[in-house]
């Protein structure tokens, strides 16, 4: 049998080079029921997802519950992982070998190993996020006997159509699920008519931000003298960047030359930065950035042009920001932004470009924009409501379960 990786150490550790400072809550004991929570993630790269597993995984160790993060496969040598460790959390590293098909007999292994250590760790509570888990981890918790299995729905189900041993497998597993968690309105009325389900198996808890996100910074020095816009997410096709730069190049050419920023990584990068050479437009690429509160209070405009999304991370850390947010009407943003920032059709530069120039113009109604954020944000996306709310879940679940 293979032997998992597993990461652990303590609340001893000292945070250097800027890294959070860990503050031991250990003493917050929770009056739940639930004693044990294991929570499971494809992988721990930079995304939204994973950010919101680390605040979940923290905030439940802090009220004294034991928690674990279980990655199926991909490196966990990132920058989530690490914060995992220095939080001290359990950290087990699968080590699957992703989605080749040479490769399912020794996947199907490690799934084995992976059921055989849950079942000798009895969690009360799994928690998978993202698709590959919540479809392998249905079957895991059944055969481990963990008591209650909850699947995490964090976007809507665009990357389904036109697959539909995909769709049929979420199905399947979401017949062996507990509950379904989303977190937006949108995401989980896409999931019950997908999925065929009613509305006492789908569960609306939207992200958290922790409580620095709410605090003050020093913004990041740019060398520009023109307007600065940012966009933060990772270089994918569907986040949308390609119309921005359109954007970008409409307001130039209307006399309003922006400098952008884009903050995040991925496959893109490259035809995007000819595009933007080919515009003769000023963007910067970044690169993944963990200094995006810095970068948020330089900007003049943060802009979220995504083609699809499910809740927002980036939207929800520049309103708690207190910027002004100009975003598409997708997704579960519109539930984060009406009447607190400028919804725009997606794939529409036109209209992203207008709305921009109506920021950056009108400082009287980007002024009360930002301050609408802020204070909603404040009241409605704190980490420790999240936390809460998912402990009350955990609760009822394992309650019912036990009375059954």
């Amino acid at each position: 049998m293979d032997t998992l990786r597993t990461s652990y150490i303590t609340d001893s550790f000292q945070a250097q080079d800027g890294a959070p400072q860990v503050r031991d809550r250990s003493s917050r004991t929770s009056p739940s029921p639930v004693r044990k929570v294991a929570l499971m993630i494809g992988q721990l790269g930079t995304g939204g997802a994973e950010k919101q597993v680390v605040l979940l995984a923290r905030g439940l160790r802090d009220r004294g519950i034991d928690t674990s993060v279980w990655v199926l496969f991909g490196n966990t040598e990132t920058y989530y992982g690490n914060l995992l460790r220095r939080y001290g959390i359990q950290l087990v590293d699968m080590g699957m070998y992703g989605r080749k098909l040479h490769r399912v007999l020794p996947n199907l292994a490690k799934l084995g190993t992976l059921a055989v250590r849950l079942h000798r760790e009895r969690p009360d509570i799994l928690h998978a996020f993202l698709f590959e888990a919540y479809v392998a981890g249905a079957a895991i918790a059944r055969t481990a006997r963990i008591p209650v299995f909850v699947a995490g729905r964090r976007s809507l189900g665009n990357f389904k159509e036109g697959r539909p041993v995909a769709l049929a497998a979420e199905r399947l597993a979401t017949r062996f699920t507990d509950l379904i968690i989303a977190n937006a309105e949108a995401v989980a009325q896409d999931t019950k008519r997908r999925e065929r389900v009613g509305d006492d198996k789908v569960e609306v808890v939207y992200n958290g931000l922790p409580e620095e996100a709410f605090a003050a910074v020093s913004p990041t020095v740019v060398e520009t003298i023109k307007p600065v816009v940012l966009c933060v997410a990772n270089l994918k096709h569907y986040k949308g960047h390609r119309y921005l730069l359109e954007a970008m190049n409409r307001l130039r050419q209307d006399g309003c030359p922006c400098t952008l920023l884009l903050a995040g990584e991925g496959r893109e990068r490259q035809p995007l930065e000819e595009q933007a050479a080919g515009l003769h437009i000023d963007v910067r690429f970044l690169g993944e950035r963990h200094d995006v509160r810095a970068l948020l209070a330089r900007a003049d405009v943060v802009v979220h042009p995504s083609l699809e999304e499910g809740m927002s991370n980036a939207v929800m850390e520049a309103m708690a920001a207190g910027r002004p947010i100009v975003a598409t009407r997708v997704g579960g943003t519109p539930e984060l932004l009406v009447g607190r920032g400028l919804l725009v059709p997606p794939a529409d530069p036109v209209e992203l470009a207008s709305a921009i120039s109506q920021v950056l113009a009108d400082r009287v109604l980007a002024a009360r924009l930002s301050e609408a954020a802020r204070i909603w944000s404040h009241e409605n996306l704190s980490a420790d409501a999240m936390v809460n709310r998912h402990i009350q879940i955990y609760s009822g679940l394992l309650e019912r379960r036990c009375a059954a």
